[in-house]
């Protein structure tokens, strides 16, 4: 019995169902888990605390959670954050009846997913050397080395569509892998001098 009760406290928790967001013909979202109306702020402040949720057309049931999203990344963009390059958009855009469009989601899914791993990884390295004392968003470096990652991911996208005029100014394969080994040694310096850093200060 005392085992069965271990092995139900050690059994992980189901992942929490997707929130289910309906969208009326007036633009308003109605968030039917806390049964209230929602701006698209507030499905981005979901995105980030890491709640995934669903969106469909109140009137149709059509699933139109991509284009909800799409709006979130306007909405933010218009708000001056810059986060996405406007190099990267054109490739983007460029991509859209393509032959490769049905390969580069994948990839894009991907490369952003690796990204993700490694801000958090930095995170929590950072945390445990600053003792979560210092606010990630404020240390130094860590912008520009956000900034050197979408550039990667730029320069890799144009590496992305071999049946084009080849740009001159790509880097190569081997450029690629350079950068993402200097990365790795940025962040191995900054997990090295962090706590000694602290400690002086």
């Amino acid at each position: 019995m005392a085992e069965n009760a271990a092995r139900a406290e050690a059994a992980p928790e189901p992942p929490a169902q997707p929130v289910v967001v309906k969208k009326y013909a007036n633009r308003r979202l109605y968030n039917t888990e806390s049964s209230s109306y929602v701006t698209l702020e507030d499905l981005a402040g979901m995105v980030r605390q890491g709640r995934d949720f669903v969106v469909f057309d109140a009137k149709s049931g059509e699933d139109i959670t991509r284009s909800v999203l799409t709006q979130i990344i306007v909405e933010e963009e218009a708000k001056g954050r810059n986060l996405l390059p406007e190099s990267f958009l054109r490739h983007l855009i460029g991509f859209y009846g393509d032959s490769l469009q049905t390969v580069l989601p994948r990839y894009l899914e991907h490369a952003m997913a690796g990204f993700a791993r490694q801000q958090e990884q930095m995170r929590r390295s950072m945390e445990q050397a600053m003792g979560g004392f210092i606010p990630f968003s404020g240390l130094p470096g860590l912008e520009e080395m956000g900034k050197q990652n979408m550039a990667m991911l730029e320069r890799a996208m144009s590496l992305f569509a071999p049946f084009r005029p080849a740009d001159p100014s790509a880097p190569t394969v081997d450029q690629l892998k350079a950068e993402i080994e200097s990365l790795r040694r940025q962040l191995a310096e900054a997990q090295r001098t962090g706590p000694g850093s602290s400690r002086g200060a």
